[in-house]
């Protein structure tokens, strides 16, 4: 009670306008800087409990580290019941984003974002319902004991069953309206996330790395399936990720090629070569035990995935997709569960989130750590992982407000390393962190809580920019779509620069590389970061804005002289500059518009 009466005292001295929100479910505050949320869904029929259509409240959180409480919620499916109809994590393909859900996914068309349709419900229970797509397949996580084969509604009664299905689904989508299961890869652990992985050399099959955290199925239901210490069965099911082959021509002969033991000592080879659980001295946090990876990020084309494991932030080499091989692990003393992983754009840099709490706790309050349940920015140097910051979102939050780090993206700004991110009830956040010492917040968006008396799950799940939109898979309530707005610390010109990198298809943890095409926005959003850092003189700055409106009226060759003219007067201005590197990339910028199509 001392407690919850200091946190209260502290969120009234607060000016944030997060701060204090009204609670609701539909009707609750919202506050915004920098961003607009310009349309909401509302989950469709079949996905809420029509007696409690904002979820049911938490139990008291137990008396228990929460380390230990983890591991605890992943043997015995986390907050059953609670989450059978939460929203979870999003996958896109061209003018359409899937949704996923403890109980099934939705499709929608967000053509016009304004009034986003949707397109198909599937119901087919299961959790954690995470997606992705490759081309025209499907691909949905199961790991609750309840998922059947058939996606039917009863569950399954028995605790050993041929008809329970926990691992991954695929579907051909096709038609997206009549999706069709056309292979159901079943696993020891079931599937909590999986991540999908091109291999250059190899256009026939797509490999997808499954991270299953629940407990071990017995034997007797999949062979082969084995929960013992890794020094009494060297074939254990824990201690490895799952690594499924697709042939791209017959999907239905999707199977797992691989059990890599990623975590295993390279000295030894003892399976279980990484941090084994507990805190890590006097005032630290528990971590988990590492015999599992929870998301893992692939970036292909550099041939690099960043696991997020539990109880290790790991580096691992994917030159060879089908035989991952870690490069480098880190600990962390303020982390309780790596979740999730995001690089930079060049892959030198990557953030980590930890997930304290399991996603379920009000870990954001005012006499919280603000390195507890945070974002950890680590440099990726000469292969090796090296700590630079924390970032958490900054507004204290209720104790009835689920609030940690969670799912996010980059935002596309040129130059700059900008991600977008959810806290669950801690809302949206958009921050810079360019600066790996000074990650900072430039835009947010928060709800008040959805019970202003108890705890019930709801908020961001996810948020990713996608083509221009920054798209927010709700947990409770439904989909948000929101769109960055210009300010002090983002300008025009750096959104329209951001908008003209365009995907065909997105999917959570694959990072594909940002190469924005030559365009007026993009030189003109250097020209404004140029100003915001003091790089080059005002006075030389409006000249450029003037040649470059000057060029933007001509065409043909006299455009492309004007551009060339003025490439070559901004490469004469870089030996004097105050921010030689950005004025060069300026000069590079004009020089690739002058001779673009």
């Amino acid at each position: 009670a001392d407690i919850d009466r200091m946190d209260a005292m502290l969120r009234e001295l607060s000016t944030d306008p997060r701060v204090n929100l009204k609670p609701g479910f539909q009707d609750a505050g919202e506050a915004a800087v920098n961003v607009e949320r310009v349309a909401t869904l509302p989950k469709p029929a079949g996905f809420f409990d029509p007696k409690a259509p904002a979820g049911l409240p938490d139990p008291p959180e137990e008396d228990e580290d929460d380390a230990k409480k983890k591991e605890k919620d992943d043997a015995e499916e986390p907050r059953s019941g609670i989450l059978d109809f939460a929203n979870t994590d999003l996958a896109f393909a061209q003018d359409m984003v899937i949704e996923g859900n403890y109980h099934g996914f939705n499709s929608y068309n967000i053509e016009d974002p304004m009034t986003p349709q949707l397109l198909a419900s599937v119901v087919c229970p299961g959790g954690q319902g995470d997606v992705s797509i490759y081309k025209n397949l499907l691909f949905m996580s199961v790991e609750q004991t309840r998922g059947r084969l058939d996606c039917g509604l009863q569950g399954v009664a028995e605790p050993k069953s041929k008809e329970r299905f926990r691992g991954i689904r695929i579907f051909d989508i096709t038609d997206i309206r009549m999706p069709k299961q056309v292979a159901a890869v079943q696993t020891c652990r079931g599937s909590h996330t999986h991540t999908l992985v091109n291999d250059p050399d190899d256009k026939g099959n797509l490999y997808v790395y499954n991270s299953g955290t629940g407990r071990v199925r017995p034997s007797e239901e999949l062979a082969e399936c084995s929960d013992a210490n890794p020094a009494a069965d060297s074939n254990t099911a824990l201690f490895s990720i799952d690594v499924i082959q697709v042939p791209l021509a017959r999907p239905e002969e999707a199977r797992i090629v691989n059990r890599a033991r990623i975590f295993a000592d390279p000295e030894t080879g003892a399976v279980a070569g990484l941090w084994r659980g507990g805190d890590h001295g006097p005032g630290t946090q528990k971590t988990s035990e590492t015999n599992m990876c929870h998301d893992i990020t692939v970036y292909p084309e550099l041939g690099l995935a960043a696991g997020a494991c539990s109880g290790n932030g790991i580096l691992i080499d994917i030159s060879d997709p089908a035989n991952p091989v870690r490069i480098d692990q880190v600990v962390d003393p303020t982390f309780a569960y790596w979740h999730s992983a995001t690089f930079n754009n060049d892959g030198t840099k990557v953030i980590f989130t930890d997930e304290w709490g399991g996603g379920g706790g009000p870990k954001c309050r005012a006499n919280d750590k603000p390195e507890w349940g945070a974002n950890a920015i680590f440099a990726v140097e000469n292969g090796r992982l090296v700590f630079k910051s924390y970032y958490k979102m900054p507004a204290a939050q209720t104790a009835q407000e689920n609030c940690v780090a969670h799912n996010g993206s980059l935002i596309p700004i040129p130059g700059r390393e900008v991600m977008v991110q959810g806290w669950y009830q801690g809302g949206i956040s958009v921050f810079d962190w360019t600066d790996v010492s000074k990650p900072t917040e430039i835009a947010f968006f928060d709800r008040g809580p959805i019970d202003g008396t108890r705890l019930i799950t709801g908020g961001s799940w996810s948020v990713y920019w996608y083509n221009g939109l920054i798209i927010s898979s709700e947990i409770a309530r439904g989909l948000d779509i929101l769109e960055l707005l210009p300010s002090g610390l983002v300008s025009q010109n750096e959104i329209d620069a951001a908008r003209t990198v365009v995907f065909d298809q997105m999917n959570a943890q694959e990072q594909r590389r940002f190469v924005w095409p030559p365009s007026f926005a993009l030189a003109r959003a250097y020209v404004d970061q140029l100003e915001r850092s003091s790089g080059l003189a005002s006075a030389r700055l409006a000249a450029i804005r003037t040649d470059l409106s000057a060029a933007e009226r001509l065409s043909g060759a006299e455009r492309q002289a004007a551009l060339t003219r003025l490439a070559g007067q901004i490469a004469q201005d870089t030996p004097t500059a105050a921010d030689a590197a950005k004025t060069r990339t300026l000069a590079t910028a004009v020089s690739q518009l002058a001779t673009a199509r």
